[in-house]
């Protein structure tokens, strides 16, 4: 199956992307999941509605030591010059507490609008929110212990230019692949038609 027809291929369902998808190269897959374009980033989120549920192991796999950071590369759909269409969401396991992980956004402009902490937890007993996904990337929250080395000073999304972007933001996901997901932006409760992908490295 050829990767950029399993991403854009209208007809194929769920299983035919995740097969395309696992398949690939590390590479190949990167390169053609961050290529997607809106149309075709809206259609596999609505597709993956079908697919196996995520879970936080998805994002930091549990052979993974506490505070180690795991990088997932990602394009939005965001309005914005091309380049700032890419980021990545850096995902760690807490040293203890109850199952969620932390979070925020490397971006180019990070050093301006802040890294926009969150922590992500399971939609499980969410009976609005699981529809839109198995895993929700909560900007609500922000972490509440300690966060890798290296990592930005932890602050509340309320906070200067956050606050136009990540504040009362919540970020849907669902599975594409073993490697790849995908989500929806709603804020607060309202959906507001943006998505992205996300390429988890290694």
């Amino acid at each position: 199956m050829d990767l950029t027809r399993a991403l854009t291929e209208a007809t194929l369902g769920i299983d035919a992307v995740s097969a395309a998808l696992d398949a690939a190269s590390a590479a190949q897959r990167r390169d053609a999941v961050l290529a997607l374009d809106r149309t075709a980033q809206r259609r596999l989120y609505r597709l993956a509605q079908d697919a196996p549920p995520l879970t936080l192991e998805d994002f930091v796999p549990a052979d993974r030591a506490a505070r180690e950071s795991v990088r997932h590369f990602g394009r939005n759909t965001l309005p914005l010059p091309g380049p700032l269409r890419f980021f990545e969401k850096r995902f760690s396991r807490p040293d203890a507490g109850p199952p969620r992980l932390f979070g925020y956004n490397e971006t180019p402009v990070v050093g301006l609008i802040g890294p926009g902490y969150f922590v992500a937890v399971t939609t499980a007993g969410e009976p609005a929110w699981a529809p839109r996904g198995a895993v929700v990337v909560d900007y609500f929250r922000v972490p509440d212990s300690a966060v890798p080395d290296g990592w930005p000073r932890v602050v509340p999304n309320s906070h200067g230019l956050q606050r136009l972007v990540y504040h009362r933001t919540r970020d849907f996901m669902r599975r594409l692949s073993r490697h790849v997901t995908i989500g929806a932006a709603y804020k607060v409760e309202r959906p507001l038609d943006h998505y992205f992908v996300l390429v988890r490295e290694g």
